[in-house]
């Protein structure tokens, strides 16, 4: 395989994944230059992710690009640390990976600093050290690095960021993290990650071995319906976000906050049960709440 084979390969095995995430990537609605703006966006995102959780692909061709050794191919802190070197040249030269060298033109066209994405790099590099969170305004700080940023990013690349957008879509952001954290606990267990605050587990009387169990018992449930509440708040705060834009922008950031409701509504149908595996809405569930958002209802 050529090194233009597989470049296209490495960006194709990561861009793919857009299709298969929870909230619309870069809809067809949109104006193409966002599109491939967002697109660029999007493929930093899911490889950090995708080198924090182990799931490159297999063969080790993401390492080798980014100059990590053989015998460390498999390291995801040396993987982070050479990826954050890589992102440092897409600012001032010319970086080896190409998901990097296709969102060049992106932070230079839009005018992107660097400590968003160096947020998300932090929080893949957390995950490796951190398995556990004491209290929620710990998981909150968590958010800060691992979801915010996202948001941040989207309002950049769409020209529309201001202090209060900003506020609004870091509710947003973190809410879908939430969200997304009460959909994975089974998923996150098998990793040793637990992202349910002790202290609340401990409220609720919830052990480590009650989120092995296949199906959760009274406490769990009362435990994940309590979070989902507290995502529900954080999107009821960050909704006003759609309001405040226009156009094709708006459709977007519904298509989130609407996303996110779905996700909430979807835990409850399930009665809160999320250890058999993750509670999913329907279309016509999300076409509704999408429906609702835009009206600035509810």
């Amino acid at each position: 395989m050529t090194g233009t084979d597989t470049a296209t390969a490495l960006e194709r095995a990561t861009l793919d994944k857009a299709a298969r995430e929870n909230f619309p990537v870069a809809p067809f609605f949109l104006p193409r230059a966002w599109r491939t703006d967002l697109m660029a966006v999007y493929g930093f995102a899911r490889l950090v992710d995708d080198i924090g959780d182990g799931d490159l692909a297999p063969g080790g061709a993401d390492a080798r690009v980014l100059g990590v050794p053989a015998e460390r191919a498999d390291d995801r802190l040396a993987l982070l640390d050479a990826f954050e070197a890589d992102l440092g040249r897409v600012f001032d030269g010319t970086p080896h990976h190409p998901l990097l060298r296709r969102l060049q033109p992106t932070v230079r066209r839009r005018g992107l600093t660097p400590e968003p994405f160096l947020g998300l790099i932090a929080a893949n590099r957390q995950d490796q050290l951190v398995t556990r969170y004491e209290t929620y305004d710990d998981l909150l700080a968590y958010c800060e690095l691992s979801a915010n940023p996202v948001g941040r990013l989207v309002l950049g690349v769409t020209g529309t960021a201001t202090p209060e957008r900003i506020r609004r879509s870091d509710a947003v952001c973190t809410a879908l993290q939430i969200v997304e954290h009460l959909q994975d606990v089974a998923e996150d267990l098998g990793r040793d990650r637990i992202y349910l605050p002790a202290q609340d587990m401990k409220r609720f009387h919830v052990q480590e071995s009650d989120l092995a169990a296949p199906s959760a018992g009274a406490s769990v449930r009362a435990l994940v319906a309590f979070e989902a509440q507290r995502a529900r708040d954080l999107l009821n705060e960050g909704a006003p976000l759609v309001g405040s834009v226009h156009g094709r922008l708006k459709l977007l950031l519904a298509g989130f906050v609407a996303g996110g409701k779905a996700a909430v509504r979807a835990i409850a149908a399930a009665d809160h049960d999320v250890l058999p595996g993750p509670p999913k809405p329907g279309k016509l569930q999300l076409l509704r709440e999408a429906g609702t958002t835009l009206r600035g209802e509810g």
